[in-house]
């Protein structure tokens, strides 16, 4: 097989084709034809999902449906001219030249510069008139192959994102409206997409011709997947604004701090560059322009403000989710060491009650019982279990304030921190929990970035992050909470408590679904810890009906995680992005161990359809576990506490009816229905997953 990047064999001319998720399910069946991927339906899904998230047509009759993939094993490029045109959502109207850039997922930088080159050529008039008059697809084939260096005499110099960025020497004349202080305007951008393979480069290319032709002195730096070189910092220095035109993140953004600053997403800068150069000249002469915050400090984490041309929907989510991916392995570490504490080896499923001291007023030089086979409560065994329990415990105490000062971090960037991590803290004294420490977040980041935006003095920029921003968000954050937030949480939580109490005796199926819809609600908040509570305080009764409630309590809480990994890695993978599926992966362990915070990142990113799915199961399972008399003496531990169950069967049998329910169900509700989209009303309409037109970032 052949190790060039496209070959006559994945080259349609004069095609037609119904709509654009036909042409982009023909092209993965040549690359995969051709030997080049593993599976069509897996590359065309991926390749779809990345134009749900944004629509790949582009002005001039063009379109670019790319993705990474697991299913490509060589990075190909398949063409297809049509005739007539597919609409692929450009703002001139359908595309007859259509290139899908398949790469695999683990590409190598080299793979990904050279599909780079390909995207930055189709901003060449002279190339796209080439492909339209191809004769043949040994024609095309050559075209792209010079194009992209792969053709014998090719240069094979330096890759695209490696090469130094030179500013455009102005050939026409400069309007006056682009000048300042009687000079052409200096600016410098950066451009950046999801998957850091096509539009980077040619937005960079759109504004640096975009900048030439208005004769002002623009620098571009393309952050793409295969690298990028910074700018130089005296470039930074001198210029006058900034364009960022960015899907992700900007990295290293404090090198542009105080930067009078112009935000989009990528494809406007490929669509309308000369647009945002005269907004980047216009906020440089504007005094009371956005800037670029002087504590940023971004480097593959968070953008210090909301993106102004995206939608407030979509920052929210990714505000949402960079708390969530910072918060899960405090779960996740926290989580399996209690689990691990509760081992018979170690402490048992009673050392969650028991073990008083024993993990913290003991070193191993003085310990009183040192034989390892003596049982708990007396041997290193039990002491160790000890210790286990009390670190797992401090870790899952960091969850609310880790997540709160993360989602700060993703609204103000560093200076969001402290205040995030105290307004989380706030929350757990409030008995909050998940959903007091979102708030917090929220509150705390928008207080940081709002504080953080006046222009201030020099001599008083130091000081901004690291004293006054930090000092009054947290003020007006965790004051916020404590103010408004606490009587209402409180006097909910003892009317819970109360109504929990009432259901108890002969509605106990009732009461499972209850607890179970409790639990499931959202996922270690302040219901689900309300539900958890009242189970916990029931073993001190020692009574069947109270492990009865323990029971229901912990099978319900296993369900969301292994509920989402069951759809997400086996059941419908398609329905999931990578990094969801990656969380699947992780959620089968994290379910089992009864956390259910390993469902937040699912929940987090659509709640509209995961968590009824979520409650669905989880009553499911917990009117099961109350019918099937399932008891459990352990608090926690999930499986890991199977010696603690009682009937076994029962408890296997509840979890696994609430799993497979919530997993159909999101499933189902994935497959038919999706935010942003129409109703399918057919199954066929369902596979092709029309999206309605909607302005969104990658």
């Amino acid at each position: 097989m052949s190790s060039k990047t496209i070959i006559p064999a994945l080259v349609e001319l004069d095609v037609g084709h119904a709509d654009k998720s036909e042409v982009i399910r023909e092209l993965a069946a040549h690359v995969v034809a051709q030997g080049r991927a593993t599976d069509a339906d897996a590359l065309f899904e991926d390749a779809w999902a990345r134009e749900q998230k944004d629509e790949t047509g582009l002005p001039g009759g063009i379109a670019i449906p790319h993705a990474k993939s697991a299913a490509v094993t060589v990075p190909s490029l398949a063409f297809a001219r049509l005739k007539p045109g597919v609409d692929f959502g450009a703002s001139d109207g359908p595309a007859d030249l259509v290139f899908l850039i398949a790469a695999p997922a683990d590409a190598a930088e080299t793979h990904l510069a050279v599909l780079s080159k390909l995207a930055r050529s189709l901003m060449l008039d002279e190339f796209t008139a080439g492909l339209r008059a191809a004769k043949t697809p040994q024609d095309v084939v050559a075209l792209v192959d010079e194009a992209i260096g792969e053709s014998e005499a090719a240069d094979t110099g330096a890759t695209p994102a490696a090469a130094a960025p030179q500013p455009a020497h102005p050939d026409a004349a400069v309007a006056d409206g682009l000048l300042i202080d009687g000079r052409p305007a200096r600016i410098v951008a950066v451009t950046s997409c999801a998957t850091g393979i096509a539009h980077t480069f040619m937005a960079a290319d759109a504004l640096t011709a975009a900048g030439k032709k208005s004769g002002v002195d623009l620098v571009v730096e393309p952050q793409g997947s295969s690298g990028y070189q910074a700018l130089p910092q005296s470039v930074i220095d001198a210029a006058d604004a900034v364009i960022f035109a960015n899907d992700v993140d900007v990295r290293e953004e404090a090198r542009f701090a105080g930067k009078p600053v112009v935000r989009s997403g990528v494809k406007r800068g490929i669509e309308q560059p000369a647009a945002l150069v005269t907004e980047a000249v216009a906020v440089a002469k504007d005094p009371n322009g956005a800037r670029v915050q002087a504590g940023a400090t971004t480097t593959s984490g968070a953008s210090s403000a909301p993106s102004q041309n995206v939608s407030w929907g979509r920052n929210l989510q990714r505000i949402l989710l960079t708390g969530v991916s910072y918060m899960i392995p405090f779960v996740a570490g926290g989580g399996l060491l209690v689990a691990i504490s509760f081992l018979p080896f170690l402490g048992g499923y009673g050392i969650a009650l028991a073990h008083g001291d024993s993990g913290v007023n003991n070193a191993v030089y003085t310990l009183q019982h040192f034989a390892i086979w003596n049982l708990p409560p007396e041997g290193l065994g039990y002491y160790l279990g000890a210790i286990a329990f009390e670190i797992g415990s401090v870790s899952l105490g960091f969850l609310v304030p880790a997540l709160a000062g993360y989602i700060a971090f993703a609204i103000a960037d560093r200076p969001g921190i402290a205040p995030g991590f105290i307004a989380g803290a706030i929350a757990v004294f409030m008995n909050a929990g998940f959903l007091g420490g979102l708030v917090g977040g929220l509150l705390a980041g928008f207080a940081a970035w709002l504080i953080g935006r006046p222009t201030v003095p020099r001599w008083l920029r130091g000081l901004m992050p690291v004293v006054i921003i930090p000092l009054g968000a947290s003020i007006i954050a965790s004051g916020l909470m404590l103010l408004i937030l606490g009587a209402p949480i409180a006097w909910l939580m003892t009317q819970l408590n109360g109504f929990l109490n009432g259901l108890t005796g002969g509605a106990a199926i009732v009461l499972g679904i209850i607890l179970g819809l409790m639990m499931c609600f959202d996922l270690g908040g302040p219901v689900n810890k309300v539900a958890y509570a009242f189970a916990v305080a029931g073993l001190a009764q020692q009574t069947d009906a109270s492990f009865q409630v323990m029971a229901a309590v912990m099978i319900a809480g296993m369900v969301p995680p292994l509920g989402m990994a069951l759809a997400s890695t086996v059941l419908y993978r398609r329905g999931f992005t990578e990094v969801e599926r990656e969380n699947g992966a992780a959620a089968w362990l994290l379910g089992a161990s009864f956390i259910s915070e390993g469902a937040i990142p699912f929940a987090a990113a659509d709640p509209l359809r995961v968590i009824p799915a979520n409650l669905v199961g989880g009553a499911v399972a917990g009117g099961l576990a109350m019918a099937f008399a399932v008891e459990s003496r352990a608090p926690h531990g999930g499986v890991f506490v199977f010696f603690a169950i009682d009937p076994l069967w029962g408890f296997l049998l509840a979890l696994a009816a609430g799993t497979v329910t919530t997993a159909l169900i999101v499933t189902g509700l994935k497959r038919f229905t999706a935010p942003g989209r129409r109703v399918a009303s057919t199954p066929a309409e369902a596979g092709a997953e029309q999206p309605v037109r909607e302005t969104v970032a990658a």
